[in-house]
């Protein structure tokens, strides 16, 4: 008889799909993407060519399912967070905990590399697609929170839309970075500025 309940599979499932996921970005930056083949992935990952199959059907999905979980991950943390908070505190609680075990301060060969990464077509087209699909989780969450309609309403479609420009944003900003600096902070404060309602800095010189 097993013990492995249906939570424990799902943690299993989600930490291989993460481990193949990381693993295609890295070998992605480190060869450049037409370099990489499945099996070099599979094996990173410490599982078969014919798991790799049973979670994505390419490269580019595996790389860009990281940003699809985070933003899923980001609506769960949304729903999960007591109703009494405040919007924008929830959410920015949301947003920061998928990056709380990420690198303090990265190598810059690092983002030098996931920069180039990102020039490639199909990853750009998978990222669009990944957003779009991820964003719909976003808005029902939003919706669910604040009593409002995910179809009809356009309070929770302008949330998320605003909440994962923030994400944009202030990962762009630290991609571009020299010295590299920390994610969180850049997220907080791009969320903070949203949450404010952007005000507009030359007013405060």
């Amino acid at each position: 008889m097993t013990t492995d309940g249906p939570g424990l599979r799902e943690q299993k499932k989600a930490a291989t799909r993460d481990a193949l996921s990381f693993a295609a970005l890295r070998l992605a930056v480190e060869r450049g993407l037409e370099n990489v083949r499945v099996e070099d992935i599979a094996s990173a990952a410490g599982v078969s060519p014919r798991t790799y199959n049973n979670y994505f059907s390419s490269k580019a999905e595996a790389i860009m399912s990281r940003l699809s979980d985070r933003i899923h991950r980001i609506a769960g943390c949304l729903r999960a967070r007591p109703t009494t908070e405040p919007l924008w505190e929830a959410l920015t609680h949301s947003v920061l905990l998928p990056f709380e075990n990420a690198v303090e301060q990265p190598e810059p060969q690092w983002t030098a590399g996931v920069r180039l990464l990102l020039h490639e077509p199909t990853l750009r087209g998978e990222l669009a697609r990944a957003t779009v699909e991820s964003e719909a989780a976003l808005v029902a969450a939003v919706a669910t929170r604040t009593g409002t309609d995910p179809v009809r309403d356009l309070y929770p479609k302008l949330v998320a839309a605003a909440t994962l420009a923030a994400l944009k944003a202030a990962t762009d900003q630290w991609l571009l970075a020299e010295p590299t600096v920390p994610m969180r902070p850049l997220l907080r404060e791009a969320l903070g500025l949203v949450a404010a309602g952007l005000p507009d800095p030359s007013s405060s010189t």
